[in-house]
């Protein structure tokens, strides 16, 4: 009794002086029911950028590198040259071999001229047959041996056309590892074109879109069908930025890889201003539609150790504790509940932290 006194008496000389005393508190809670609703879903795959046409540069014919035309990083264009090897020598065979075939034509002309006269001369009698059969094939001898001869031309003028080495696409410079004065050979890479008009983002397609591919009923025929129904792709940077051109999915392997059930696809994006290079990693966003999904926000779901659960309200306004399994939408504020609610379910969303089973948190 005399401590109940005591605390009367301090309750009252603190009233007295101005203090106010700390008074119990509701806590907040918020509520929502659930519904089913559409939702578009980004997802994310990691993928690594190349050159739609990456070539490697290397020389068709031995010789002495006599001129590097180009410096690594540098834009080029189609037919441009990059390197001249020593023509020396592929010249002087040029010379030789057009030499060659002037000489074949002089036989040609002289086995032609020898044929019509033993024609003439067997029409009239003069010769044997066998003069006028050994003569015709001495001209198609020399014809053979004229069209061998321009066949060597050809190939010294090819050869000699492969000592200066030109660019077969637009695109970008790589790292240049030979230096003039080198002896260089067809076994050696000169570098690295990278035609950057168009890049390639490849990447994994994840065994959940292979699933959904089969449950949709895709076939191999249809695949060209199924690919152009797809959405546009995002490039996001591994610095996050974002892209400005969309690509397109152009290719989806139809084989699974059997270690990783998963499979291949390529998105190509347009680099009108070269912004993009070959190696650059980053991530391929794409959005799919979700039907009929019941998505919530995230504050309405209470990790629990291994476990995710949303406060129910019952009919006579308390919570109870359900087990719910969840995927995330990708944008930070909702979960689609897969399983452990029902569409009608009043569920706490803002306060869920704290609440306890059973309380009440309608009033």
């Amino acid at each position: 009794m005399k401590t109940f006194k005591w605390t009367m008496m301090l309750s009252l000389g603190l009233a007295s002086c101005g203090v106010d005393m700390p008074q119990p508190k509701d806590s907040s809670f918020e509520t929502m029911t659930v519904k089913k609703s559409d939702i578009e879903l980004p997802y994310k795959f990691s993928a690594r950028m190349k050159g739609q046409n990456d070539v490697t540069i290397t020389p068709q014919v031995s010789g002495q590198l006599m001129k590097i035309c180009v410096s690594e990083g540098q834009q080029v264009k189609r037919g441009q040259t990059l390197f001249t090897i020593d023509s020396r020598n592929a010249q002087l065979e040029l010379d030789a071999a057009q030499a060659n075939l002037q000489a074949a034509q002089a036989q040609e002309n002289s086995a032609k001229l020898e044929y019509e006269s033993n024609k003439n001369l067997f029409e009239k009698k003069i010769v044997s047959s066998y003069m006028l059969a050994a003569s015709e094939n001495m001209y198609k001898q020399a014809q053979a041996a004229v069209a061998q001869a321009k066949a060597a031309v050809n190939h010294a003028r090819v050869n000699l056309g492969f000592c200066t080495i030109t660019a077969p696409v637009s695109g970008v410079i790589g790292e240049i590892p030979v230096r003039e004065g080198d002896q260089v050979s067809p076994l050696n890479q000169l570098t690295m074109l990278s035609g950057n008009t168009t890049m390639e983002a490849t990447f994994s397609v994840t065994e959940s879109i292979v699933e959904t591919m089969v449950k949709e009923g895709v076939k191999a025929a249809d695949i060209d069908k199924y690919i152009s129904s797809l959405p546009e792709a995002t490039f996001v940077m591994k610095n996050g930025t974002e892209y400005p051109h969309k690509g397109r999915v152009v290719s989806l392997t139809g084989v699974v890889n059997a270690e990783t059930g998963s499979l291949t696809c390529i998105v190509t994006f347009p680099n009108p201003d070269g912004h993009l290079y070959s190696g650059i990693q980053g991530s391929v966003v794409m959005s799919f539609a979700e039907t009929g999904v019941m998505v919530v926000p995230q504050s309405a779901v209470v990790r629990l150790q291994d476990k995710s659960i949303v406060y129910k309200v019952q009919a006579d306004s308390t919570a109870t504790a359900i087990d719910v399994t969840t995927t995330d939408t990708g944008n930070g504020k909702d979960f689609i509940v897969t399983s452990g609610l029902s569409e009608g379910d009043q569920i706490v969303t803002v306060g869920a932290n704290n609440v306890s089973e059973g309380q009440r948190v309608l009033f």
